[in-house]
C-alpha cells in the first residue's frame, strides 16, 4: 500500500481514487505546521485586538455584520457546525467519505485557513482508524461550497453527529464511538468551525471518480466498436488516419487510431473488403471516432478542470500576505459546469453503442446473423431483452444530463443569491456514468455473441480476440437463453481486464 503524503500542496486524481478505495494511506507531511503557522498566528492577532474579520469575530452569511467577541467566539465555531448539519436522505458511499477527509484536509493543510495543524491531522486520524462519519447526500447548493455535507463530515470532530466503524453498515453516535478508539473530541477555536464548512471537497470527489472512471469508459467504447464492426461484417475504411488529418480534432485522433490499432490484422474484415456490402456503413459504426472522440475532448476538459481544483484553495475567509480576504473560490461553477458537461457527452457514448447493439440485433441490419443472436430463434430470445435494457438506461440519461448548472435559487437571506448547482451536477453525473458503463457491458455481450457466430466465415482479429476470450472466462456463450442480467453485471465488473486484455497485443490504448 502506497503513502499519499498531504502537505497542501495539489493532489492527483490517482492519490484521490487510491485513498477513497483503500488502496493508499494519508499521512499529514512533516512540514505542514509550520506551514499552517503563520495564517494561525494572524487570526489570533485578531482575536486579540477584537478587529472585524468576517467569520472570527463576525456572523456567517446573512449574520456578517453582528459582532461576536469572547466566549462567544468558542461556541459560536461549534454551533456553526451544529446549524448547518442539514443534510438529509441516504449516506454517501464509504469511498466518498474517505475522500472528503483527505481533501479537506488537504485545503486545511495548505495554510490559508489559520487554523490548527490538529483539525487537518484529525481528519486524516479518522480515515486511518476507518472511522468515516455519515453524510447525507441531500442538502447542497453548490455555493459556500457544500455546507451541509462538510458540516455532517465535521461533526464528529467535536464529538458530535454519526461514524460508522471498519466493517460495519451502521453508524452509531460518535460520543459512543470514540473513546473506543482513544480519540478525545476538539475544541474549535477561533474560525475553525468555519473553515471545516466552506469548500468545494464534496464536487471534487465525486467529479475526480467521474473522470477516473470515464477515461476507462471511452477505451472500453472503441473496443467495443472494433468488436462490432467485425462482427457485422462492417468496414475500417473511415478510420483511415488520412481520413482522420482532414478533422484533427485530438479527442477523434485518438480514437480512430484505437480503433485501426483493436481491427489491425482482423482476419474478419479481410474476408469481406472487396465486397459491395461493406462501401459504407451506418453512422454508428462509420462515425464512432467522431463521436468517441468529442467524448473524449470534453472528458479532458473536465479533467483539467478537477486537476485544477485539486490544489485550489477554497476557503473563506482566507488569510494571504498576513491580510484576511474575503473570497468567492468556494462558488461550485467551474465543476458544475464540467459535471454538466461531462454529462452530456458520455450520455453520447451510451446513445450511439444502444444502436449498434439494435444494429447487431435485428436480421435487417446484421447482414446475415440470427434474430437477436438466438442460435434457435424463436424458441429462445437471445438478447432481445438487453437492448431494453441498454434502451432505458440510455432515455434516462437524456433526463440526467439536463444541465444542473443552468439553475440557481438563493439563499442565506439573499445574501448568497448565486448559486452553482454543482452538487446536483456531479451525482446526476455519477448515475449518467453508471447508466454508460451498463450499456457498455451490453454490447461486449452482443458483440462476442456475434464474433462466436461468425465463426463460419473467419476469426476477429488477435485484439479482439483477446478481449473475447477475457469476457468468455465469466460468460460463456449463448446458445440456450439464460438469465441476461447476470451477465450484463458480470461484464460490467471486468471492463478494466478487457482493456488489459486488448492491451496486450496493441500495446496501449488511448
Amino acid at each position: 500500500m502506497r503513502t499519499v503524503e498531504v502537505t497542501g500542496d495539489p493532489l492527483s486524481i490517482a492519490d484521490v481514487i487510491d485513498v477513497a478505495q483503500g488502496r493508499a494511506r494519508a499521512v499529514l507531511g512533516p512540514d505542514v505546521p509550520a506551514r499552517m503557522a503563520p495564517s494561525l498566528a494572524f487570526v489570533r492577532g485578531v482575536v486579540e485586538r477584537s478587529d472585524v474579520v468576517y467569520g472570527v469575530t463576525t456572523g456567517f452569511g446573512a449574520l456578517a455584520d453582528t459582532h461576536v467577541g469572547g466566549d462567544d467566539m468558542v461556541r459560536m465555531q461549534h454551533a456553526l457546525i451544529r446549524s448547518h448539519a442539514a443534510a438529509v436522505g441516504r449516506p454517501l458511499p464509504d469511498e466518498t467519505v474517505r475522500a472528503l477527509l483527505l481533501l479537506r484536509a488537504r485545503t486545511l493543510a495548505a495554510g490559508y485557513s489559520g487554523c490548527r495543524p490538529d483539525l487537518p491531522a484529525r481528519l486524516l486520524e479518522m480515515l486511518d482508524l476507518g472511522l468515516l462519519p455519515e453524510v447525507p447526500e441531500k442538502g447542497s447548493v453548490g455555493c459556500s461550497g457544500d455546507l451541509a455535507q462538510l458540516a455532517h463530515l465535521a461533526l464528529p470532530l467535536i464529538g458530535e453527529g454519526r461514524l460508522r466503524e471498519p466493517g460495519s453498515r451502521d453508524s452509531r453516535p460518535s460520543a459512543e464511538v470514540l473513546p473506543a478508539y482513544g480519540v478525545t473530541p476538539l475544541v474549535l477555536g477561533p474560525k475553525e468551525g468555519l473553515s471545516l464548512l466552506n469548500g468545494t471537497e464534496p464536487m471534487q470527489a465525486m467529479l475526480a471518480f467521474a473522470v477516473h472512471d470515464v477515461t476507462l469508459l471511452v477505451t472500453v467504447a472503441d473496443i467495443a466498436c472494433a468488436m462490432d464492426v467485425e462482427a457485422q461484417l462492417g468496414t475500417d475504411r473511415s478510420y483511415d488516419a488520412r481520413v482522420q488529418a482532414l478533422r484533427p480534432h485530438v479527442g477523434q485522433a485518438a480514437s480512430a487510431a484505437n480503433l485501426r490499432a483493436l481491427l489491425a490484422t482482423s482476419p474478419l474484415l479481410a474476408s469481406h473488403r472487396d465486397s459491395h456490402h461493406a462501401v459504407q456503413d451506418s453512422y454508428c459504426l462509420r462515425c464512432a471516432p467522431q463521436v468517441h472522440g468529442a467524448v473524449r475532448d470534453v472528458l479532458a476538459f473536465a479533467r483539467k478542470t478537477i486537476e485544477t481544483e485539486l490544489g485550489s484553495v477554497v476557503d473563506n475567509p482566507v488569510v494571504v500576505d498576513d491580510e484576511v480576504l474575503t473570497t468567492g473560490n468556494f462558488h461550485g461553477e467551474p465543476l458544475a459546469f464540467a459535471a454538466d458537461m461531462l454529462a452530456i457527452a458520455v450520455s453520447e457514448l451510451a446513445s450511439i453503442a444502444e444502436r449498434r447493439i439494435d444494429r447487431i440485433l435485428d436480421p435487417a441490419f446484421s447482414r446475415g446473423l440470427p434474430p437477436f443472436l438466438a442460435v434457435d430463434a424463436g424458441t429462445n430470445s437471445g438478447y432481445m431483452i438487453a437492448q431494453y435494457t441498454a434502451a432505458a438506461v440510455v432515455s434516462e440519461n437524456k433526463v440526467l444530463a439536463h444541465p444542473a448548472s443552468v439553475d440557481s435559487i438563493p439563499t442565506s437571506g439573499k445574501q448568497e443569491d448565486h448559486v452553482s448547482m454543482g452538487w446536483h451536477a456531479v451525482r446526476k453525473l455519477t448515475d449518467v456514468v453508471d447508466n454508460v458503463r451498463t450499456v457498455l457491458a451490453v454490447e461486449l455481450l452482443c458483440a462476442a455473441q456475434g464474433l462466436d457466430l461468425r465463426a463460419d466465415i473467419a476469426e476477429p482479429g488477435p485484439a479482439t480476440d483477446a478481449v473475447r476470450g477475457r469476457l468468455r472466462e465469466d460468460v460463456p456463450r449463448m446458445d440456450v437463453d439464460r438469465e441476461v442480467a447476470s451477465q450484463i453485471e458480470a461484464v460490467r465488473s471486468i471492463l478494466a481486464d478487457l482493456v488489459a486484455a486488448a492491451e496486450s497485443v496493441t500495446g496501449p490504448l488511448a
